[in-house]
């Protein structure tokens, strides 16, 4: 059999000379019929590079089966049993013909058969011959079945289907033209961005491989969900419960206006200093917000603009908003969604909103045994009229009593987008100490005016990492043994079985199949 490259150049250079294939039935390789099955596989290689584009053609044709292919090399079962009497009075006894003559199982068929053709004919206990000579023509019909893949009369088919001699199957070939990146050269295309392509720049020369996305893959036989997915799972819960909204989180790289300009950071902060932003070098780009929103917040950063604010005053920058980077925090989709909100707002009213996230964020940081360069925040935020501090406190002490923390403290802190701002503490029974479990604050009104929202609605919001209570809940010292290239997969199938206290901030009190 040809192998796919060999198939490949046969269909290049075939449309090289013939612009395009009508019936791939007509490929021949080495003066052999080409197998579709097998052309298929190279027809798909192929058009994932754009090299050709195919159509498939159905049709159905008829088959030999082995029986009937024995029939066309020996005779048919009533040819054989004729052959097998011989001429004259005394014939052949009926016991004898399947043994004797080594017939088998086509004897009884090829009786029945012999006998309504006429062909032979009883004489006591024996068999004789009614004809001198016979024309096999179910040998003939099956020759014919066997060069054109069907016969000319549908109950000849019919009835040798029916003997299971011949089956109907659907046969499969291609019409191919060219396509837009035709060429009598097959370029190799890479898999992946390796690190060295990273070094020397190859990466932006190179073709790479797309992803089959409709690939169905092999169904799992078993697994676990890692410690990290299930406390996910838990928060997520608990949201839902409360009436949160799951906000849209599946776009990491993420422009500086919605991850730092909306939220009213300053472009000098030194948040945004390559020290603790990943940046992407390449494309910059001021087509992820609108223009109009850009404007609202330029003024509100260089003077204040309509929020009664004084601003930063500095001159703002469009191209530094334009920056891509790995998004530092989900904050920047909340910033978005209460963007979302207000245009909303002007069509509809405004209603009050609860939205929450769990997802992917992107610092640059060392990695040791508390921090990773890559983590999981959980964000949450509640949009309503009047809302003041004291329905953050209160609404926090209901949120962390769900997840199983009853002793919860706040302190005052600073944060560039939430005015007045705490960070939430809550009491580790292990350690016998209080323990910083996340950050809130009230959304300042130079980050929710120029986004569209009434003046009289007020915003609050909180936010944790996953990683900490998952370390907390499952009694990991260390994060690289929660999440990273180095996690022990034993780990994965141990921790389902583990029983905890109910409390989420005490220890590891044992295993058990409960």
């Amino acid at each position: 059999m040809a192998t796919t490259e060999e198939l490949q150049t046969l269909v290049l250079t075939t449309l090289d000379k013939q612009n395009e294939i009508e019936d791939s039935v007509a490929l021949k390789k080495d003066g052999n019929a080409v197998d579709q099955l097998a052309l298929l596989g190279a027809l798909n290689s192929l058009k994932s590079k754009e090299m050709v584009d195919y159509k498939a053609i159905e049709r159905e044709v008829w088959t030999l089966t082995p029986e009937g292919q024995q029939c066309v090399d020996q005779g048919s079962h009533e040819a054989r049993v004729f052959a097998a009497v011989p001429s004259g009075p005394e014939g052949i006894a009926i016991t004898e013909l399947q043994v004797t003559a080594k017939l088998g199982d086509a004897a009884k068929v090829g009786q029945g058969k012999a006998f309504k053709n006429k062909w032979i004919a009883k004489n006591g206990a024996n068999l004789v011959r009614s004809v001198d000579s016979i024309v096999d023509q179910t040998q003939k019909e099956l020759q014919e079945i066997q060069s054109t893949s069907t016969h000319k009369d549908a109950k000849v088919l019919a009835d040798l289907k029916k003997r299971k001699l011949t089956d109907k199957q659907k046969f499969t070939s291609y019409k191919v033209v060219k396509g837009p990146q035709f060429s009598l050269e097959i370029k190799k295309e890479a898999t992946d961005i390796t690190y060295e392509m990273l070094q020397s720049g190859e990466w932006k020369n190179a073709t790479f491989k797309k992803y089959n996305f409709d690939a169905a893959g092999v169904p799992p036989a078993g697994g676990h969900l890692h410690p990290l997915m299930k406390v996910r799972q838990e928060f997520r819960e608990i949201f839902f419960e409360m009436g949160f909204q799951e906000m849209p989180t599946n776009c990491f790289v993420e422009s500086s206006f919605w991850n730092f300009d909306a939220l009213f950071q300053p472009q000098q902060h030194p948040a945004r200093d390559a020290h603790d932003t990943f940046f992407i070098k390449d494309p910059a780009t001021t087509d992820r917000f609108p223009r109009d929103l850009m404007e609202k917040i330029k003024r509100t950063h260089e003077n204040g603009g309509d929020t009664g604010s004084i601003g930063y005053n500095y001159k703002w920058k469009e191209e530094d908003a334009g920056k891509l980077i790995l998004r530092t925090h989900t904050t920047a989709v909340s910033s978005y969604m209460l963007y979302q909100l207000a245009e909303k707002s002007k069509v509809e009213g405004f209603k009050p909103a609860k939205y929450f996230s769990i997802d992917r964020v992107f610092r640059n940081e060392s990695v040791d045994a508390t921090h990773l360069a890559e983590f999981h925040q959980i964000e949450g935020v509640i949009a309503d009229r009047n809302l003041t501090l004291g329905d953050l406190i209160g609404f926090m002490d209901v949120f962390f009593k769900k997840m199983g923390m009853d002793k919860i403290r706040f302190k005052p802190t600073y944060n560039p987008y939430t005015e007045p701002s705490m960070e939430i503490f809550s009491y580790h029974e292990g350690l016998k100490t209080w323990v910083e479990i996340g950050n809130s604050g009230m959304f300042r009104p130079e980050m929710l005016l120029p986004l569209g929202l009434p003046p009289d609605v007020r915003v609050i919001a909180w936010g944790l990492g996953l990683e900490r209570p998952t370390m907390v809940k499952y009694g990991i010292q260390n994060i690289r043994d929660l999440l990273g290239h180095k996690v022990n997969i034993g780990m994965i199938k141990e921790y389902p079985i583990c029983r905890l206290d109910k409390k989420m901030g005490k220890e590891l009190v044992g295993l058990s199949q409960d």
